[in-house]
């Protein structure tokens, strides 16, 4: 058997978890070895930012040493890996849907983190005017996809499809209060056919911290 690959990995981390399930779509968990890496706070991680100077996960080695990230690059680099379908089309506009999609989910993503983190903060430290801007943001993008819930399930499973279904995912995990679904039941329905998917299933979302 062949050096497996090292993914630099939390249980915790939706970025992660975008590439933990295209993995397991892909057939390739044997072929990837996970390591338990801290970052985020105000601790440099020294050791990983020798590989990955941004100090991020998720981070890929491969056997020959190069690093690969962050998870959009790693999951096109694994796309190349495996003979089934693909989550990124060769072929436009199907590309270009996918891509899109994707750009929504990671927005929705990239959304939420800084939410979370300021509600961290002490109290009276907090910007209450940035709170309700990022919240402003993710319902925009529920209602979107709302628009979008048939489209999504009638079309084949993409990094567009993963990159919201693991969006959504967070938005229950971290903030539940939101109550997405409220009003959006062709969405939610369409999100109960994702968290389905096996894939999903072996890698659910844990605070251990």
């Amino acid at each position: 058997m062949s050096q497996p690959m090292i993914l630099h990995w939390s249980p915790r981390s939706p970025y992660v978890r975008k590439v933990m399930i295209a993995i397991g779509e892909m057939g390739l968990q044997d072929q990837v070895r996970t390591v338990r890496t801290v970052t985020g706070g105000t601790t440099p991680h020294w050791e990983l930012m020798k590989i990955n100077p941004v100090g991020k996960i998720p981070t890929l080695e491969l056997p020959d040493g190069t690093a690969i990230y962050d998870s959009p690059v790693i999951i096109e680099y694994l796309d190349t890996l495996h003979d089934g379908p693909k989550l990124y089309p060769a072929a436009w506009p199907e590309r270009l849907t996918a891509l899109r999609r994707h750009a929504l989910g990671q927005g929705m993503l990239d959304n939420a983190l800084p939410l979370l983190s300021e509600g961290f903060r002490p109290p009276e430290q907090q910007s209450e005017p940035h709170k309700e801007l990022w919240r402003s943001k993710l319902v925009a993008c529920v209602a979107a996809l709302e628009d979008e819930a048939e489209a999504l399930a009638s079309s084949g499973f993409t990094v567009g499809h993963l990159t919201i279904g693991v969006a959504l995912a967070y938005l229950d995990f971290r903030f539940a209060s939101l109550s997405w679904r409220d009003g959006h039941p062709k969405l939610a329905a369409w999100h109960e056919t994702f968290n389905a998917r096996p894939a999903v299933q072996a890698n659910m979302p844990v605070d251990d911290r």
